[in-house]
């Protein structure tokens, strides 16, 4: 150990002191990638959903499928933002770090508060070590000028020490080193371990001896944390307050993705398709839709995102719910086909879980830069609904409504997501699927097949009647070549295009009538209106409680749904003395409200930076904005 440890295990250390009461704190663990950072941190971040705490979670992790052990480039982090009341973002920095390794220490210190609390794995902290991680000196606390209080653990070998007649082998045993950070931070938050248990019985349920092995890991770091009183001055004990009643779990958003998708096709009584091809970050959509086949869900793993987009067209047409998962590069693929779901009238979900671009870009990063691409990166003129989910829990509610579009009104739709909310988790109350409304597609009834054509429209939502394949009589042909509006035949006639193209641009259009008017939080006569759209609802709406805190006048607007406009959109604006448009991207949705509005001045805030906003940065933004 470097000689400017302190001893944590001192027998003689005074008296444990009381844990500290708090409203919400902030935890990140950081280690390789190999140490199990993601794993630790998701289970912490159930546990205290579980006891009632409302989270928010980001994990943070390296493209490399696993790096060097040891280098800057390697590390892996999952930061967990735990509240008594509603908390919306993970946190801008850290009341607690554990860094697993010196490379941890070194590129997530920059998180820390001033106040922190540093846990590190001094075993790691050897000279071979410090040298990966590009120090130039044998005291990397003083090389990095942390001022906050470093607590030295022995991890690694109290890890060893606890396994060591358990028959494993050293590198079997060191794996679990992960566990007995999470038993110390369980220990530092008054966190029960019997759902940590549960939790790691059930992943390694086919190998209970590793289950064990890793239980009795928890258990010594916990108890490390008890008997040796370590860190007294930052154990919290954070109270949760009432919740509404009901059954509750901790979710990311590509599993409420999932859910939303499936309840939907129950809601619309249909069976559940997906199409799709392995990308990063939305591969666990299909991941998790596989495991639900005895709820009639069918999933195909294609070759190609081009063969997994257009087995979704053809389980549209069959009659399914059909969806297909991707990010940004699959969206540029599947283009040929969703316009062949376009122009053909199918229902059809395009789940977009955004990453950073371009081309294979940031591909474990968040942005928002596929907006532009999901409302105008087709051929002709096509136009298709577009809806983005601000929340990981959100991503329910989204999909749902995304398939009860597509299916209402016989359209492809664009659900995005990114990054941040797909892998990001909240405490989740399970909803009564019987508060949510019916989705009814709109079936042809027996008694149109007299003259009935493939494209005969209802004449108030301008919707094509849906005639299964099969539908006695009620045989017909679609494709992607124009047709006809009166007999559904081919058609190169100018006139009926010009009729079909604008048909097919009013349906969209005409969705806004079902739809809720673009929504304000906030005060009325506010000096200045943020307006948003997606995952970045959290970090904007919690800029604008500071601000509001702080005697500004500051209200929000956020946009679920953004194509089309909700009803309103431009009286809304209008209303404010100033409107800032933020967003990860270089301005896309700013430039597209300046093409539906008219008369707005609209000021940016834009970030490209693959990581979520930053409140404290929003604030001081948005405090010049106002007071320019």
């Amino acid at each position: 150990m470097a000689p400017y440890y302190k001893h944590l295990f001192d027998p003689n250390m005074a008296e444990l002191t009381n844990k500290q009461n708090t409203d919400q704190v902030i935890v990140r663990f950081s280690g390789d990638s190999g140490d199990g950072m993601q794993l630790v941190g998701n289970i912490f971040s159930t546990i205290s959903a579980t006891v009632g705490n409302d989270i928010c979670t980001f994990p943070d992790y390296p493209a490399d499928i696993r790096a060097p052990q040891g280098v800057l480039t390697g590390v892996s982090g999952f930061q967990v933002h735990i509240g008594a009341d509603k908390v919306y973002t993970p946190g801008d920095k850290c009341d607690v770090l554990i860094a697993m390794n010196p490379a941890a220490l070194k590129t997530q210190y920059k998180y820390c508060k001033p106040t922190a609390a540093i846990i590190i794995d001094s075993d790691s902290f050897t000279a071979k070590d410090l040298e990966k991680a590009q120090f130039a000196t044998d005291d990397p606390i003083a090389e990095l000028g942390i001022t906050c209080d470093v607590i030295p653990c022995p991890i690694t070998s109290m890890c060893q020490e606890t396994l060591k007649d358990s028959g494993m082998d050293n590198k079997s045993i060191v794996r679990c080193k992960n566990m007995l950070a999470l038993g110390l931070v369980c220990w530092l938050f008054d966190r029960n371990l019997s759902l940590a248990e549960g939790m790691l019985r059930a992943k390694f349920a086919k190998k209970p001896e590793i289950a064990e092995a890793n239980i009795k890991v928890l258990r010594a770091g916990y108890d490390m944390g008890h008997n040796t009183h370590a860190s007294a001055s930052h154990t919290y004990t954070i109270e949760s307050k009432t919740k509404a009643k009901g059954k509750y779990m901790d979710i990311n958003g590509n599993k409420a993705t999932a859910y939303g998708l499936i309840a939907a096709a129950e809601k619309a009584g249909m069976r559940l398709f997906l199409g799709s091809y392995p990308i990063t970050p939305a591969t666990d959509v299909l991941h998790e839709l596989a495991k639900h086949k005895s709820m009639g869900v069918v999933t195909m793993q294609a070759e190609d995102e081009i063969a997994g987009c257009a087995s979704a067209v053809g389980a549209a047409y069959a009659g399914a719910l059909a969806c297909t998962s991707t990010s940004g590069p699959g969206v540029c693929l599947k283009s040929e086909a969703i316009n062949l779901a376009m122009i053909t009238e199918l229902p059809l979900v395009i789940i977009d879980v955004q990453r950073g671009g371009p081309s294979t870009g940031l591909p474990t990063k968040s942005e928002q830069t596929d907006l532009l691409q999901v409302l105008f990166g087709r051929n002709g003129e096509s136009p298709i609904p577009v809806i983005a989910a601000t929340s990981p829990t959100d991503c329910f509610d989204s999909a749902f409504l995304a398939a009860k579009i597509a299916v209402e009104h016989m359209t492809p739709v664009f659900l995005l997501t990114d990054a941040f909310i797909a892998n990001g988790s909240a405490a989740w109350k399970l909803p009564n699927i019987e508060e949510y409304p019916a989705i009814v597609p709109p079936y042809v009834t027996p008694e149109m097949s007299e003259g009935w054509s493939p494209y005969k429209r209802n004449p108030e939502t301008l919707v094509r009647y849906w005639a299964v394949p099969g539908t006695p009589g009620f045989m017909h042909r679609i494709g992607g070549l124009e047709k006809s509006s009166a007999t559904g035949a081919i058609s190169n006639d100018p006139e009926n295009h010009q009729l079909m193209v604008e048909q097919r641009a009013q349906k969209i259009e005409r969705i806004a009538d079902t739809l809720p008017p673009l929504q304000v939080d906030g005060d009325e006569d506010a000096d200045l209106l943020i307006v948003g759209f997606g995952g970045t609802y959290g970090h904007l709406h919690e800029a604008m409680l500071q601000m509001r805190a702080e005697g500004k006048k500051v209200a929000q607007a956020h946009l679920n749904v953004i194509n089309p406009l909700p009803r309103g959109t431009q009286e809304t604006l209008a209303r404010y003395k100033k409107v800032v448009v933020a967003e990860q991207n270089m301005g896309q949705l700013a430039g597209y409200l300046r093409m539906k509005t008219t008369g707005i001045e609209i000021r940016q805030y834009n970030e490209v930076k693959g990581q979520p906003f930053n409140v404290a940065a929003l604030v001081d933004a948005f405090t010049k904005i106002i007071e320019e």
